[in-house]
């Protein structure tokens, strides 16, 4: 499994950013995809997470409102709509997916590398 994370970037605080994460390699069926993002001199910290054949989502108290994880089945493509954005988000974001284990914990075995969002206040 290969993930590559884009579409970061510099936004002000109330704005939108749309971020994706392309997968190649095994098919998804039976992976969860989440997004994860690190602040420096922070943990890394769950997002989102999507379980890929069903579509369930699970979303990290954060975000809980304003960002909305997707993905594409056809594509291999997975997204996260960030809305609302506050200078807190700033972060790393990383794309990560996983066959079995917790859906908001470390455990992802594959990581794509991350993209960085700056939110301005």
């Amino acid at each position: 499994v290969q993930l590559q994370a884009s579409g970061g970037g510099l936004v002000q605080a109330g704005g939108s950013l749309r971020l994706s994460c392309a997968g190649s390699g095994h098919s998804f069926r039976s992976y969860t995809l989440a997004w994860f993002r690190q602040a420096p001199g922070k943990e890394r910290e769950f997002v989102a997470a999507i379980r890929w054949g069903e579509g369930r989502t699970v979303y990290g108290d954060s975000v809980k409102g304003r960002f909305t994880i997707s993905r594409d089945n056809a594509k291999k493509m997975l997204y996260l709509q960030m809305n609302s954005l506050k200078p807190e988000d700033t972060a790393n974001y990383y794309c990560a997916a996983q066959s079995l284990g917790p859906i908001n914990t470390l455990t992802y075995g594959y990581w794509g590398q991350g993209t960085q969002v700056t939110v301005s206040s």
